[in-house]
């Protein structure tokens, strides 16, 4: 008899997504969930040591402490690759005017957008933006995300750059998940340059980028490609500098027009592409030829009143790797749930329930480069796991507005509990 820190038995599914190292998922591979009726699970040492039925986990493992979850739907934690949750004041009044009529890019170009968060952000301390992304992200997490991407992109100068990148190590160190970081200077041109944008542009290259680096804070760059932030060409120069002083790529791309973002990201060896509400059928076929994520974000499409969804059945089709996020910001999507993400993603997108899922967990975890450690249940895993009050799987995109998450845990640890 093996001993075991934490026992979890007795699920009525336990939706393990094993056998899912390959970061290229098409639609038949994703609607595969590997589940286990009565499952159990073993954990040692924050880890995965085994997978079965409640009687066979029973039979080789003892443990102090046992969790059962009987008529429970047992399922990895999900992952959440694209967030912006560092920032000083909301914009709830941006919402009511794309409510009235007002685009995003007509709210963006009359100096509201991500350039209305930039003074607040600057003029903050690293303590206040800290509290502040403390509450969000704690937010998440009792909603069941066990692992992020943050990114920073509301200071848009060296020195705030910097300071958003200092909250989000801070937050990846102090609380009980994985955060990881992205630098995204890129994400606008800020007020004093808009008349001098080659001057911004070669502050990035020259000056904030080789100081993120020097300071070692963020894995990830990003940048934000589309018509009225950054060309294609202009895009090209910063992320290949990104790539020269060792930062993976990232990009924002084909969210408004068809700008050729998509095969841009898949040029420049990007990670993820993400957004991608307007890709192209060239844009897609260039993904998949080069093995990048296409992130998808319908919780922005949503929020802005928009009615086009990016075309997740023929990504999948076509062999593209499809992961979902919340896209939480302050201006565009203040959604922190991944549960609602997959409602939207089933209901907008066409995606089966089972396609959501893996989406939010699999193949989230290839998007940042960890699927060998992350986003499914099997041994040698980390044990980030979900208790779901719910009866079945199929159970989360129709039971909305609510959440389905009683026990979150991470690296076997339980760090929410909500019986």
């Amino acid at each position: 008899m093996k001993k075991a820190d934490l026992l979890i038995t007795d699920a009525k599914e336990l939706l393990t997504l094993q056998g899912n190292q390959e970061p290229r998922k098409t639609s038949e591979e994703m609607n595969n969930l590997s589940i286990i009726n009565d499952g159990a699970i073993a954990i040692k040492d924050g880890l995965i040591a085994a997978v079965g039925t409640t009687g066979k986990i029973l039979e080789g493992y003892r443990a102090k402490e046992i969790i059962p979850a009987k008529n429970k739907v047992v399922m990895p934690g999900f992952i959440d690759p694209h967030t912006h949750p560092v920032f000083y004041h909301t914009r709830e009044k941006e919402f009511e005017m794309r409510i009235l009529g007002k685009s995003y890019v007509e709210i963006s170009q009359s100096g509201g957008g991500i350039r209305s968060s930039i003074a607040s952000v600057r003029s903050a301390s690293e303590d206040e933006l800290y509290e502040l992304a403390k509450k969000r992200v704690s937010k998440m997490i009792c909603q069941g995300t066990t692992t992020l991407e943050a990114k920073s992109g509301y200071g848009l100068s060296t020195e705030s750059e910097i300071k958003m990148l200092n909250v989000i190590k801070r937050l990846n160190e102090t609380l009980p998940i994985d955060i990881v970081s992205t630098f995204m200077g890129a994400h606008e041109f800020p007020n004093e340059y808009q008349d001098n944008k080659e001057e911004y542009i070669r502050i990035l290259k020259e000056e904030m980028m080789p100081a993120v680096r020097e300071k070692d804070l963020a894995e990830f760059c990003d940048i934000f490609t589309e018509d009225h932030v950054y060309s294609i060409e202009q895009s090209r120069g910063i992320l290949l500098r990104a790539k020269e002083l060792g930062l993976k790529v990232r990009m924002h791309v084909d969210e408004i027009k068809p700008l050729g973002g998509a095969e841009l990201a898949a040029e420049v060896g990007a990670v993820s592409a993400e957004h991608l509400g307007a890709a192209s059928d060239q844009g897609i076929k260039a993904l998949q030829e080069k093995g990048v994520v296409a992130v998808l974000l319908p919780g922005t499409i949503f929020s802005l009143g928009m009615k086009k969804y990016a075309r997740a059945r023929d990504m999948m089709k076509a062999g593209v790797a499809v992961a979902l996020a919340t896209d939480y910001n302050p201006g565009s999507c203040n959604c922190d749930s991944m549960q609602f993400i997959i409602t939207l993603a089933t209901l907008n997108m066409k995606m089966t329930v089972a396609e959501a899922i893996t989406a939010s967990t699999i193949n989230a975890a290839h998007s940042l480069q960890r699927g060998d450690t992350l986003g499914s249940i099997e041994p040698g895993k980390k044990a980030d796991i979900l208790i779901m009050d719910m009866p079945s799987y199929r159970f989360l995109p129709y039971h909305f507005g609510s959440n389905n998450v009683e026990t979150v845990i991470k690296e076997g640890k339980v760090i929410a509990d909500q019986k």
